[in-house]
Protein backbone atom coordinates (compact mmCIF):
# COMPACT_ATOMS: atom_id res chain seq x y z
CA UNK A 1 0.00 0.00 0.00
CA UNK A 2 1.14 3.26 -1.41
CA UNK A 3 2.66 5.74 1.69
CA UNK A 4 0.74 9.27 1.61
CA UNK A 5 4.23 10.63 0.44
CA UNK A 6 3.87 8.43 -2.17
CA UNK A 7 0.13 9.50 -3.09
CA UNK A 8 1.26 12.67 -2.77
CA UNK A 9 4.01 12.78 -5.40
CA UNK A 10 1.35 10.50 -7.88
CA UNK A 11 -1.40 13.34 -7.52
CA UNK A 12 1.53 15.97 -8.52
CA UNK A 13 2.97 14.02 -11.36
CA UNK A 14 -1.07 13.85 -12.52
CA UNK A 15 -1.35 17.24 -12.13
CA UNK A 16 2.13 17.65 -14.82
CA UNK A 17 0.97 15.57 -17.01
CA UNK A 18 -2.79 17.63 -17.29
CA UNK A 19 -1.08 20.88 -17.12
CA UNK A 20 1.62 19.73 -20.23
CA UNK A 21 -1.60 17.99 -22.30
CA UNK A 22 -3.58 21.40 -21.63
CA UNK A 23 -0.37 23.28 -23.21
CA UNK A 24 0.31 21.10 -25.89
CA UNK A 25 -3.37 21.04 -26.87
CA UNK A 26 -3.21 25.39 -26.88
CA UNK A 27 0.43 25.13 -28.65
CA UNK A 28 -1.22 23.14 -31.78
CA UNK A 29 -4.88 24.63 -31.75
CA UNK A 30 -4.51 28.09 -31.38
CA UNK A 31 -4.03 30.54 -34.72
CA UNK A 32 -0.73 32.06 -33.57
CA UNK A 33 -1.04 34.02 -36.73
CA UNK A 34 -4.34 35.24 -35.79
CA UNK A 35 -3.55 35.83 -32.10
CA UNK A 36 -0.30 37.91 -33.38
CA UNK A 37 -2.72 40.40 -35.62
CA UNK A 38 -5.11 40.94 -32.64
CA UNK A 39 -3.13 41.08 -29.97
CA UNK A 40 0.18 43.46 -31.08
CA UNK A 41 0.62 45.27 -34.19
CA UNK A 42 3.62 47.11 -34.37
CA UNK A 43 1.77 49.95 -36.58
CA UNK A 44 -0.61 51.11 -33.85
CA UNK A 45 2.46 50.96 -31.28
CA UNK A 46 4.38 53.12 -33.01
CA UNK A 47 1.91 55.27 -33.70
CA UNK A 48 0.27 55.54 -30.09
CA UNK A 49 2.85 54.93 -27.87
CA UNK A 50 4.36 58.77 -27.96
CA UNK A 51 0.76 59.77 -26.91
CA UNK A 52 0.50 56.78 -24.20
CA UNK A 53 3.42 58.35 -22.34
CA UNK A 54 3.10 61.97 -23.04
CA UNK A 55 -1.08 61.83 -22.43
CA UNK A 56 -2.27 58.75 -20.91
CA UNK A 57 0.85 57.60 -18.84
CA UNK A 58 0.98 60.89 -17.55
CA UNK A 59 -2.61 62.06 -16.29
CA UNK A 60 -2.50 58.59 -15.02
CA UNK A 61 0.25 59.28 -12.22
CA UNK A 62 -1.41 63.03 -11.82
CA UNK A 63 -4.53 61.64 -11.13
CA UNK A 64 -3.17 58.82 -8.46
CA UNK A 65 -0.42 61.86 -7.02
CA UNK A 66 -3.41 63.82 -6.52
CA UNK A 67 -6.13 61.35 -5.03
CA UNK A 68 -3.11 59.70 -2.60
CA UNK A 69 -2.28 63.43 -1.65
CA UNK A 70 -5.72 64.13 -0.46
CA UNK A 71 -6.70 60.45 0.86
CA UNK A 72 -3.30 60.54 3.10
CA UNK A 73 -4.44 63.72 4.38
CA UNK A 74 -7.64 62.44 4.99
CA UNK A 75 -6.52 59.38 6.41
CA UNK A 76 -4.54 61.00 8.35
CA UNK A 77 -7.30 63.53 10.29
CA UNK A 78 -9.65 60.74 10.45
CA UNK A 79 -7.42 57.97 11.95
CA UNK A 80 -6.70 60.81 14.69
CA UNK A 81 -10.54 61.45 15.18
CA UNK A 82 -11.03 57.94 15.71
CA UNK A 83 -8.73 57.80 18.79
CA UNK A 84 -9.84 61.05 19.94
CA UNK A 85 -11.24 60.94 23.25
CA UNK A 86 -14.19 63.09 22.33
CA UNK A 87 -17.38 60.91 21.37
CA UNK A 88 -18.65 63.29 18.54
CA UNK A 89 -15.02 63.26 16.81
CA UNK A 90 -15.02 59.64 17.07
CA UNK A 91 -18.74 58.95 15.36
CA UNK A 92 -17.97 61.24 12.99
CA UNK A 93 -14.59 59.63 11.26
CA UNK A 94 -15.94 55.71 12.14
CA UNK A 95 -19.40 57.16 10.13
CA UNK A 96 -16.96 58.41 7.06
CA UNK A 97 -14.41 55.81 6.72
CA UNK A 98 -17.50 53.04 7.20
CA UNK A 99 -19.59 54.58 4.62
CA UNK A 100 -16.57 55.26 2.34
CA UNK A 101 -14.60 51.49 2.54
CA UNK A 102 -18.22 50.37 1.93
CA UNK A 103 -18.83 52.25 -1.43
CA UNK A 104 -18.05 50.46 -4.96
CA UNK A 105 -15.46 53.34 -5.87
CA UNK A 106 -17.47 53.58 -9.20
CA UNK A 107 -20.37 54.51 -6.96
CA UNK A 108 -18.33 57.38 -5.03
CA UNK A 109 -17.17 58.35 -8.82
CA UNK A 110 -21.01 59.00 -10.12
CA UNK A 111 -22.12 60.47 -7.05
CA UNK A 112 -19.59 63.31 -6.96
CA UNK A 113 -19.40 63.54 -11.07
CA UNK A 114 -23.55 63.29 -11.97
CA UNK A 115 -24.90 63.85 -7.93
CA UNK A 116 -22.84 66.87 -6.91
CA UNK A 117 -24.26 68.68 -10.05
CA UNK A 118 -27.99 67.20 -9.52
CA UNK A 119 -27.70 68.51 -5.61
CA UNK A 120 -26.37 71.86 -6.07
CA UNK A 121 -26.64 72.87 -9.48
CA UNK A 122 -25.19 76.21 -8.42
CA UNK A 123 -21.69 74.66 -7.60
CA UNK A 124 -19.00 73.55 -9.21
CA UNK A 125 -16.41 71.24 -8.02
CA UNK A 126 -13.03 73.35 -7.74
CA UNK A 127 -10.35 72.23 -10.98
CA UNK A 128 -13.22 70.17 -12.66
CA UNK A 129 -12.30 66.63 -13.69
CA UNK A 130 -9.19 66.80 -11.63
CA UNK A 131 -10.88 67.80 -8.70
CA UNK A 132 -13.47 65.15 -9.41
CA UNK A 133 -11.45 62.72 -9.12
CA UNK A 134 -9.13 64.22 -6.37
CA UNK A 135 -12.11 63.70 -4.32
CA UNK A 136 -13.39 60.21 -5.04
CA UNK A 137 -10.26 58.75 -4.92
CA UNK A 138 -9.43 60.70 -1.82
CA UNK A 139 -12.03 59.81 0.15
CA UNK A 140 -12.46 56.11 -0.94
CA UNK A 141 -8.37 55.74 -0.24
CA UNK A 142 -8.16 58.05 2.94
CA UNK A 143 -11.24 55.57 4.64
CA UNK A 144 -8.63 52.73 4.09
CA UNK A 145 -5.45 54.46 4.62
CA UNK A 146 -7.34 56.19 7.78
CA UNK A 147 -7.64 52.51 9.62
CA UNK A 148 -3.93 51.73 8.35
CA UNK A 149 -2.52 54.91 9.93
CA UNK A 150 -4.96 54.57 13.23
CA UNK A 151 -3.66 50.58 14.00
CA UNK A 152 0.41 52.35 12.97
CA UNK A 153 -0.35 54.88 15.49
CA UNK A 154 -1.23 52.46 18.56
CA UNK A 155 1.48 50.01 17.58
CA UNK A 156 3.80 52.84 19.04
CA UNK A 157 4.63 52.29 22.56
CA UNK A 158 2.90 54.27 24.66
CA UNK A 159 6.04 55.04 26.67
CA UNK A 160 6.85 57.11 23.54
CA UNK A 161 4.16 59.10 24.35
CA UNK A 162 4.65 59.24 27.75
CA UNK A 163 8.51 60.03 27.65
CA UNK A 164 7.72 63.30 25.50
CA UNK A 165 5.04 64.47 27.72
CA UNK A 166 7.44 64.06 30.52
CA UNK A 167 9.94 66.28 28.29
CA UNK A 168 7.52 69.16 28.80
CA UNK A 169 5.81 68.76 25.23
CA UNK A 170 1.97 69.16 24.36
CA UNK A 171 0.28 65.86 24.02
CA UNK A 172 -0.37 67.58 20.54
CA UNK A 173 3.28 68.58 19.46
CA UNK A 174 4.28 64.69 21.05
CA UNK A 175 1.82 63.15 18.62
CA UNK A 176 3.50 65.52 15.98
CA UNK A 177 7.28 65.10 16.44
CA UNK A 178 7.21 61.51 18.13
CA UNK A 179 4.93 59.10 17.67
CA UNK A 180 3.45 60.22 14.09
CA UNK A 181 6.74 59.84 12.64
CA UNK A 182 7.23 56.24 14.17
CA UNK A 183 3.81 54.98 13.06
CA UNK A 184 4.77 56.36 9.33
CA UNK A 185 7.46 54.18 9.02
CA UNK A 186 5.52 50.86 10.78
CA UNK A 187 2.77 51.39 8.08
CA UNK A 188 4.74 52.25 5.18
CA UNK A 189 4.31 48.84 3.22
CA UNK A 190 0.58 49.03 3.73
CA UNK A 191 0.55 52.15 2.25
CA UNK A 192 2.77 51.51 -0.65
CA UNK A 193 -0.28 49.12 -1.19
CA UNK A 194 -2.55 51.75 -1.06
CA UNK A 195 -1.13 53.77 -3.78
CA UNK A 196 -1.00 50.74 -5.96
CA UNK A 197 -4.43 49.80 -5.73
CA UNK A 198 -5.53 54.08 -6.36
CA UNK A 199 -2.89 53.62 -9.56
CA UNK A 200 -6.07 50.74 -11.10
CA UNK A 201 -8.83 52.87 -9.57
CA UNK A 202 -8.09 56.05 -11.51
CA UNK A 203 -8.75 53.85 -14.39
CA UNK A 204 -12.44 54.84 -13.47
CA UNK A 205 -12.05 58.33 -14.68
CA UNK A 206 -13.84 56.81 -17.76
CA UNK A 207 -17.22 57.40 -16.68
CA UNK A 208 -16.60 61.41 -16.66
CA UNK A 209 -16.70 63.22 -19.82
CA UNK A 210 -12.64 63.71 -20.87
CA UNK A 211 -11.90 65.01 -23.77
CA UNK A 212 -8.27 63.89 -25.37
CA UNK A 213 -5.89 65.28 -23.08
CA UNK A 214 -7.70 64.63 -20.11
CA UNK A 215 -7.79 60.55 -20.87
CA UNK A 216 -6.05 58.57 -18.80
CA UNK A 217 -4.06 55.45 -19.66
CA UNK A 218 -7.87 52.73 -19.81
CA UNK A 219 -9.32 55.30 -21.35
CA UNK A 220 -6.76 56.00 -23.97
CA UNK A 221 -6.64 52.07 -24.45
CA UNK A 222 -10.64 51.47 -24.73
CA UNK A 223 -10.97 54.90 -27.35
CA UNK A 224 -7.52 52.95 -29.14
CA UNK A 225 -9.27 49.78 -29.27
CA UNK A 226 -12.39 50.83 -30.64
CA UNK A 227 -10.89 52.49 -33.14
CA UNK A 228 -8.64 50.23 -34.25
CA UNK A 229 -10.75 46.87 -33.97
CA UNK A 230 -7.09 45.91 -32.40
CA UNK A 231 -6.35 44.75 -28.65
CA UNK A 232 -2.83 45.97 -29.31
CA UNK A 233 -3.84 49.41 -27.22
CA UNK A 234 -5.04 47.38 -24.46
CA UNK A 235 -1.74 45.48 -24.19
CA UNK A 236 0.24 48.29 -24.46
CA UNK A 237 -1.90 50.15 -21.45
CA UNK A 238 -1.50 47.11 -19.89
CA UNK A 239 2.55 47.20 -19.78
CA UNK A 240 2.14 50.78 -18.58
CA UNK A 241 0.42 49.34 -15.31
CA UNK A 242 2.87 47.01 -14.62
CA UNK A 243 5.22 49.66 -15.45
CA UNK A 244 3.69 52.11 -12.60
CA UNK A 245 3.06 48.86 -9.91
CA UNK A 246 5.65 46.43 -10.55
CA UNK A 247 8.29 48.86 -8.92
CA UNK A 248 5.70 49.55 -6.20
CA UNK A 249 5.53 46.08 -5.36
CA UNK A 250 9.13 45.14 -5.13
CA UNK A 251 9.72 48.13 -2.75
CA UNK A 252 6.30 46.70 -0.78
CA UNK A 253 8.36 43.67 -0.54
CA UNK A 254 12.05 45.20 0.38
CA UNK A 255 9.97 47.11 2.99
CA UNK A 256 8.81 44.16 4.50
CA UNK A 257 11.65 42.30 4.58
CA UNK A 258 13.80 45.05 6.48
CA UNK A 259 10.98 45.58 8.99
CA UNK A 260 10.99 41.43 9.25
CA UNK A 261 15.02 41.70 9.89
CA UNK A 262 14.29 44.55 12.46
CA UNK A 263 12.15 42.46 14.96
Amino acid sequence: MASPRQRAARWRYVQYAVLVVVLLAILFVADWGQIQRAFWNWELVKEQFPRVLTVALKNTLIYTACGFAFGLLLGLVLALMRLSSVGPYRWLATGIIELFRGLPALVVFIALSVGFNLAFPAYEIPFGNLGVVTLALGLVGGAYMAETIRAGIQAVPKGQLEAARSLGMSHGRAMVSVVIPQAFRIILPPLTNELILLTKDSSLVYILGLSLSGYELTKFGREGMNSASNLTPIIVIGLCYLLITVPLSIVVRRMEARAERAR
